[in-house]
């Protein structure tokens, strides 16, 4: 998932393999419940039929589907949906499938959670290993979310473009691997927070330049708490959403969350 939102303002919506589909349509139904945990997915035959696909495509999706850890095949049994806890919750997919079906507000705190524990450490690494292209980039983009006129579209895709620089300026390719997590967290409190004003939300250019002048000064311990301080404030905006509107969950794909430009 990482830069889809760039790569959908870009590209369109992509056509998709007779494999992907598949696979989206089964990763949809599990997350779903359409296919509870502990049961048997259909058999070969009946999903050829419905996808009207060829068993060598199914098997590739079964494939798929097993490396994520949401199904386990068995002979003689056939292939069962595997407990959740086993399901790899890191997959830019799985978390889609579940904005798909409605993320709840324990959903999107428990992102917010991974990315105090993530994103702050890798702050405070950007500020020991920043060169001067990697700083020109993270001020450009901080003073970006200050530019008048902003929607709350382009304010999103401006904060996520910001802490995705963050993460590939550690120079740590764990980091960057979390792209699918900070996006997901960053579009979901997007899709259900008003901005306070016409501008976005009121303090988060300074906010973010804050980081950006710990990362300047070298300060590890600094950019550490300013990007701990944005992810919290964040995180107060999704409760605060939630209780606004109810107990509603949060519906809609992740990458059409945010409308191209």
């Amino acid at each position: 998932m990482r830069y889809k939102l760039d790569e959908t303002r870009k590209t369109g919506r992509r056509t998709r393999t007779s494999h992907a589909q598949v696979v989206d349509e089964l990763g949809k139904a599990i997350v779903a419940g359409t296919y509870p945990v502990g049961s048997i997915l259909p058999g070969d035959t009946e999903l050829a039929q419905r996808f009207k696909v060829s068993r060598t495509v199914l098997r590739e999706t079964m494939k798929t589907l097993a490396a994520k850890g949401m199904v386990v095949a068995k002979a003689r049994v056939g292939t069962r949906v595997t407990e959740k806890n086993l399901w790899n919750m890191f997959d830019s997919e799985i978390i889609a499938w579940h904005f798909d079906n409605g993320v709840t507000e324990e959903f999107l705190l428990q992102l917010y959670d991974i990315r105090l524990a993530f994103e702050p450490f890798a702050a405070g690494l950007v500020a020991e290993r920043a060169n001067a292209e990697d700083i020109e980039m993270l001020r450009g983009l901080a003073l970006e979310m200050a530019a008048a006129g902003h929607t709350a579209d382009s304010l999103a895709l401006a904060d996520l473009r910001f802490h995705l620089a963050i993460a590939e300026a550690s120079h740590n390719p764990f980091m960057r691997t979390l792209g699918s997590l900070i996006e997901a967290a960053l579009v979901g409190m997007f899709r259900i927070s008003t901005p306070p004003t016409e501008n976005g939300f009121a303090n988060i250019a300074d906010t973010h330049m804050r980081i950006v002048d710990a990362i300047v000064s070298g300060d590890n311990a600094a950019a550490r708490r300013a990007t701990e301080d944005v992810i919290l404030d964040g995180r107060v905006h999704v409760h605060e959403a939630f209780v606004a509107r109810g107990s509603d969950a949060v519906t809609g794909p992740i990458s059409a969350a945010i409308s191209p430009l």
